[in-house]
């Protein structure tokens, strides 16, 4: 059993089972939540992955932590990213699988992100950037933002990649839609994905956490 490293991001860790080059899934939480959140998944995962659940760095006071700040426009309800301190967050999780594997004596051909709501927001913006340093990722109640991937993404290689998406078709903090959307942009650079939606607002449905684990089996 190994001991809890040290890291960039404060963050909750369950060790694999395997003694060495272990597979794992870092896990990126939602706005306003925390390192604890998602990994309450951890215990009915797969025993081989060792689990890293990050705390996002921006603290907003009593309300759980964040990747970036979402502007919200009382004009008219809209919201829109922080889209600097966006990148600098994908920059930071980046540099934290990094030292993780590094850390944890972890498999870097066998990495799994899973985001939730801003989590997965930046968990595509992460493995779309650096296709080369993530093989899955868990796509939870969010969407693709474009403004947040590295100039000239396009041209890079997503052929080991692989995107397991969901989505609530009665979320009403991200719509639907936008996951669709991104679903077609995934298509359109031909990154292997498997799409699934579930009856529920914005949130993990049970049925949505068995789809994914056996996914990831």
């Amino acid at each position: 059993m190994q001991t809890k490293k040290t890291l960039p991001l404060i963050h909750n860790y369950r060790a694999s089972s395997l003694n060495e080059k272990a597979p794992a899934i870092i896990m990126l939480h939602g706005y306003g939540s925390n390192e604890d959140d998602l990994f309450s998944f951890a215990p009915e995962l797969p025993e081989k992955y060792a689990v890293i659940a990050l705390k996002a760095p921006l603290s907003l006071q009593g309300m759980g932590n964040a990747w970036y700040t979402i502007h919200f426009d009382t004009t008219d309800n809209t919201k829109f990213n922080d889209i600097e301190q966006a990148v600098k967050a994908r920059e930071l999780v980046a540099e934290t699988i990094d030292d993780a594997i590094e850390a944890y004596n972890l498999d870097p051909e066998n990495i799994t992100l899973l985001g939730f709501s801003q989590g997965t927001i930046l968990s595509l913006a992460v493995g779309l950037s650096y296709p080369e340093k993530i093989k899955r990722i868990v796509a939870l109640s969010g969407y693709l933002a474009k403004d947040m991937l590295v100039d000239g993404y396009k041209n890079k290689d997503y052929a080991h990649l692989d995107v397991f998406q969901s989505h609530g078709t009665e979320d009403p903090v991200i719509p639907v839609q936008w996951a669709r959307d991104a679903n077609e942009s995934l298509k359109e650079l031909q990154i292997k994905s498997v799409y699934k939606e579930y009856p529920i607002g914005h949130g993990v449905s049970p049925q949505n956490f068995y789809d994914f684990r056996k996914w990831l089996g």
